[in-house]
């Protein structure tokens, strides 16, 4: 498995004292695959679709029907649901983002290598993005720059209040500074 390689490499490689969560959508959902995985080192957490007749037929499958089964109690505990829930927001969130914010939900590109190529591009720089966002606070570049400009601050204590801004203008440094004290009484 594609995942196990990778997170060896990085020293996160799962074991049977600590198991790693697999999360997926029911699009990931079959049988040989939740039978294999059933028992190791990974705990899945898979979306089951809607079965064809209303109902699971299982043929005598007992090692399917245990990891199904499995896999839907894991699925419906609370920490399955928290689990389903952030799948949600991280990965769905911004394949809708890239796909309809981005404009890559219609691309006008002939073959289909093109529109991958396209696809790949556009999805690159909102990775960048987010990167960006983690380490900076700020997005994109045109952000980052405008924020190198000013910096605005607030101060406030029990007896009084400061504003202050600090800008470049034509490449010096200005400050503005407004105090505004409570009277006292004497």
């Amino acid at each position: 498995m594609a995942a196990a390689c990778n997170l060896a490499e990085v020293g996160l490689a799962p074991s049977e004292d600590e198991p790693c969560v697999l999360v997926a959508d029911k699009g990931y959902h079959a049988r040989d695959q939740l039978r294999a995985l059933d028992g190791g080192v990974w705990k899945t957490r898979i979306a089951e679709p809607e079965p064809a007749n209303g109902y699971l037929r299982w043929h005598g499958d007992e090692a399917a029907r245990k990891a199904v089964y499995a896999n839907r109690v894991r699925l419906k505990s609370g920490i399955g649901r928290e689990t389903m829930r952030r799948r949600g927001e991280l990965v769905e969130r911004s394949f809708a983002h890239v796909l309809d914010r981005g404009g890559m939900r219609r691309a006008w590109l002939r073959g289909r290598e093109n529109i991958h190529k396209r696809y790949l591009i556009h999805v690159a720089g909102f990775n960048l993005g987010v990167l960006m966002r983690a380490l900076h606070g700020r997005g994109t570049p045109r952000q980052a720059a405008e924020a190198a400009y000013a910096c605005i601050f607030v101060l406030r204590t029990d007896a009084a209040l400061a504003f202050g801004l600090i800008a470049v203008v034509n490449g010096e440094f200005a400050a503005l500074v407004v105090i505004a004290a409570a009277p006292t009484s004497s």
